[in-house]
């Protein structure tokens, strides 16, 4: 399964909001894959998530795979819309 996700918050995946999706991801038992500008890194892994360095605006593509992976992306798409509790 996967969803293309547009990063809302303004400073884009910076430390705070990478732990928040890597503590999420970390609750579900499936594997989250998050691909942007041609990498492609494993979701769970907050030093992965930093390496991409998401601005405002990047168009990311998250792939899941796993018993409960639509849930994952559910929650996902929940924390990416609601700019991860900032602003």
């Amino acid at each position: 399964m996967e969803k293309q996700l547009v990063i809302k918050n303004r400073l884009g995946l910076h430390a705070r909001a990478a732990a928040k999706m890597v503590q999420l991801s970390n609750e579900f038992a499936s594997n989250l894959i998050i691909r942007f500008d041609g990498q492609e890194i494993d979701g769970k892994s907050i030093l992965n998530i930093l390496t991409l360095a998401c601005p405002l605006g990047s168009d990311i593509l998250l792939q899941a795979e796993g018993p409960d992976a639509e849930k994952l992306l559910e929650a996902m798409e929940r924390l990416i819309n609601e700019k991860f509790g900032e602003e």
